[in-house]
């Protein structure tokens, strides 16, 4: 059987390419020879991934639960892999920025318009029995997400909005200790730290104070202005990133308070998450007011921050 020019030349350059690594090419092609031919279960590891859901108790929906939050982190570790894109171009761009952010602002556009996927896959009897194994596991503790909020902003609109002007110019570390996400995870009756809390920091405290230090010069904001300050057109630019303050501050925030409202909603007290986390002040966007880009929007829309979507969570009870 004759060979065709075209692997001919393929096969000189690989041995140029072997030959420069200093790498014996016949016995790569050994390997090539003997290798299995690749499966698509094989590649994704299917039977992994299919394997990973381990319910705590007997009631089917929680299965669904498990799933749903299993695919919430892939897509946050899609957005992470855009997000370190952007933050560790040597030259960056605007275009390639807003390239990134659209990636990232699809996952979120999916992510929001997908909750009521389990919102609506699971009988709130059998969620309000089976939460109860979780104890003190919660969401809350998601520390991808985390990540996303470091590198979206400045560290400093991530503080409660209370201490921001008196730690705008503090180090990372004291910025932390007020990080707007702790007073969610606090005891409702005694104002101190739950179990979740406590467990959350032990684990993620010094990564994200590290990730905070390393995108203090990079994180979105200041590229954003980095890139305005060398003269270039940053018009897409802007308007993707309001679409991601939009749905990391409001829409997937709002999502699951109205998940929180159909399940958790009780007459006349409200039933505590999980993780002890108060949810009606920590949810709500209008409470938090926590804006990644503040100069983007007006005072109007800063002082309405998330106000009509709330309003339309509090009065629709599904």
């Amino acid at each position: 059987m004759s060979i065709s020019p075209d692997i001919e030349n393929k096969i000189y350059l690989l041995q140029e390419k072997y030959e420069a690594m200093g790498q014996d090419m016949a016995s790569y092609l050994d390997g090539l020879l003997y290798a299995d031919f690749l499966t698509y279960w094989d590649y994704i590891h299917l039977d992994t991934l299919l394997s990973l859901q381990s319910p705590k108790t007997p009631f089917p929906d929680e299965e669904i639960f498990i799933i749903y939050h299993q695919i919430t982190e892939l897509y946050f570790k899609l957005a992470l892999h855009e997000c370190k894109q952007v933050a560790n171009s040597h030259d960056l761009t605007a275009t390639f920025f807003t390239a990134r952010l659209k990636r990232i602002n699809n996952y979120f556009d999916a992510l929001v318009n997908s909750f009521t996927i389990m919102v609506d896959g699971m009988e709130k009897e059998q969620f309000l029995k089976f939460r109860m194994s979780l104890l003190p596991a919660s969401g809350f503790q998601s520390g991808q997400y985390r990540m996303i909020e470091i590198y979206a902003t400045d560290f400093i609109n991530l503080v409660a909005k209370d201490k921001r002007e008196e730690l705008r110019n503090a180090s990372a570390e004291q910025q932390f200790e007020y990080i707007y996400w702790k007073f969610g995870a606090t005891e409702l009756s005694t104002g101190k730290k739950t179990l979740t809390l406590k467990q959350f920091e032990k684990k993620y405290s010094s990564t994200f104070i590290t990730l905070a230090r390393d995108c203090r010069d990079n994180n979105f904001n200041l590229l954003l202005r980095n890139l305005q300050q060398k003269g270039e057109d940053t018009t897409a630019l802007q308007e993707e990133l309001r679409r991601l303050d939009t749905f990391v501050n409001v829409n997937w925030p709002l999502a699951h308070y109205k998940s929180a409202v159909r399940y958790l909603h009780r007459e006349p007290e409200e039933i505590k998450a999980t993780g002890g986390t108060n949810w009606q002040k920590y949810l709500p966007p209008r409470f938090q007011k926590r804006i990644f880009y503040p100069e983007l929007w007006s005072d109007e829309e800063k002082d309405n921050w998330g106000k009509a979507w709330v309003e339309e969570a509090l009065h629709t009870r599904f």
